[in-house]
């Protein structure tokens, strides 16, 4: 068997696998995995479909360009939450565990172990990419948090509400008796 043939008959366990390790790296890695609803669930079913997407772009050779829509849906959810840029790019790198773990326990494919340098490497260049896509978006948060500062708009995102900064600023001033 060839290792593409191998990789798309195991395509379903492997995605199973990756996908449920990616969404162990969040604290509500249950509801993540539970729910399928799109709307209640927009993190599990974007980190579902881009990893899916990018997936089959691997096993069909596609180029570093074709890739960057399914990692850019996976790395921006990962982008704006407290990951390290390690950690919002490891679950990339992660399929080239969760591959060798699948063949590892198919006698039949474990001689295929031995071919996966070409794939690890295109692994390695995908997460290359997430890494470029992640800093890009974190960037552009810096960017949006000056531009905050800079316009005030902060005191509306960073404090209470009017009502309650209203209240302790009436607190401050001193009564007249």
């Amino acid at each position: 068997m060839q290792l593409i043939e191998a990789l798309k008959k195991k395509r379903k366990e492997i995605l199973s696998t990756w996908v449920d390790r990616t969404l162990d790296s969040y604290t509500s890695s249950g509801f993540f995995k539970r729910s399928t609803d799109r709307f209640a669930n927009p993190v599990g079913a974007n980190i579902r479909e881009g990893l899916s997407k990018l997936y089959d772009l691997l096993l069909g050779k596609a180029d570093q360009k074709e890739m960057m829509e399914p990692l850019d849906k996976v790395l921006r959810i990962r982008a704006v939450q407290e990951f390290t840029p390690a950690q919002a790019v490891a679950p990339i790198l992660e399929l080239k565990w969760v591959v060798k773990q699948v063949f590892s326990a198919d006698k039949e494919l474990r001689p295929l172990l031995t071919e996966l340098d070409s794939f690890d490497c295109d692994v390695d260049r995908a997460a290359l990419a997430a890494f470029d896509i992640y800093t890009v978006c974190r960037e552009q948060l810096y960017k949006n948090r000056v531009s905050e500062l800079k316009s005030g708009r902060y005191i509306l995102t960073d404090s209470g509400c009017a009502s309650t900064l209203n209240r302790q600023g009436q607190e401050s001033i001193p009564k007249l008796q």
